[in-house]
């Protein structure tokens, strides 16, 4: 039932009108990603830091032994490899959750969530738009990691390809959420730096979880919760042309779980931005 006053929304859209506003938020941030560069660079430099200077620092102390997907002896920065791929995704989804806040209060996304098309049809679309940017960020540091020695098999890059989506999807869902929590933009700031670095450190993106058990049975298990574990072994299983399972059903039910709450929670009648304006 509609609220008096209210102008009727419109229903039953046509296939193009959802294609030329999945195509619009698409573009859009297409257009920001080029003309932001300064974000195409720094998106960069924090994984190549770790591949150029930590890794080769830590190389004869943290040696890793045969551990699937491997079947030999690898060098550290093959190791961490597919945890700076996750890190490149966990800072773009966050950073595009940072410009939502900023958008949902005096931007394009203010507009958007006003619009008669679905809202949740709006928030997967922007999703998607920030994913397909997180994907071209990391395919250009295997470009570079490749003269660092991080060389899998050619097909390993085009097999690693939906399980990158994926974990972008899930790392982007999980900002969108964490989106919808804050309503000033100085506040986020403190939120990503509560949720980025303890996901990250407390991961298998630097050191094998059997390292990480036999020091601390603790931080084991945290690991072992930590979503960002289970996105990175995704991205290492997937670059070795092997599907991990387990990983795989962890980060698509994450995915889900974090996509349907930003969902709920931007919605205007229920969610948590409505609670917000009252």
């Amino acid at each position: 039932m509609q609220r008096s006053g209210a102008a009727p929304t419109p229903r039953g859209f046509p296939l193009s009108a959802y294609l030329i506003c999945a195509g619009g938020i698409i573009w859009r941030e297409a257009l920001r990603f080029v003309h932001q560069r300064e974000r195409f660079v720094s998106a960069l430099v924090r994984p190549l830091l770790w591949l150029f200077i930590f890794a080769a620092g830590f190389r004869q102390v943290l040696g890793v032994s045969i551990i699937a997907p491997y079947q030999t002896y690898i060098l550290y920065e093959v190791y961490i490899a597919p945890g700076l791929v996750g890190m490149i995704l966990l800072f773009n989804g966050m950073q595009s959750s940072l410009s939502m806040v900023y958008d949902r209060e005096t931007g394009t996304m203010k507009t958007l969530l006003v619009s008669p098309l679905p809202r949740w049809f709006l928030l997967v679309s922007k999703l998607f738009a920030g994913v397909a940017v997180g994907v071209v960020q990391v395919y250009v540091f295997f470009a570079i990691a490749w003269f660092w020695e991080v060389q899998p098999e050619w097909l390993g890059y085009l097999y690693a390809l939906p399980a990158i989506f994926l974990a972008g999807l899930m790392l982007g869902a999980m900002g969108m959420l964490l989106s919808s929590l804050v309503q000033q933009l100085e506040n986020f700031a403190g939120v990503m730096n509560f949720v980025i670095f303890p996901m990250y450190f407390a991961s298998a993106a630097l050191y094998p979880l059997w390292r990480v058990q036999e020091s601390s049975p603790l931080l084991y298990r945290i690991c072992q919760f930590n979503p960002f574990t289970h996105a990175v072994e995704l991205i290492r299983f997937a670059l070795y042309q092997q599907f991990n399972v387990d990983a795989f059903l962890i980060v698509l039910g994450c995915t889900v779980l974090f996509l349907g709450g930003a969902i709920v929670a931007y919605d205007p009648a229920r969610g948590l931005i409505s609670r917000k304006r009252q």
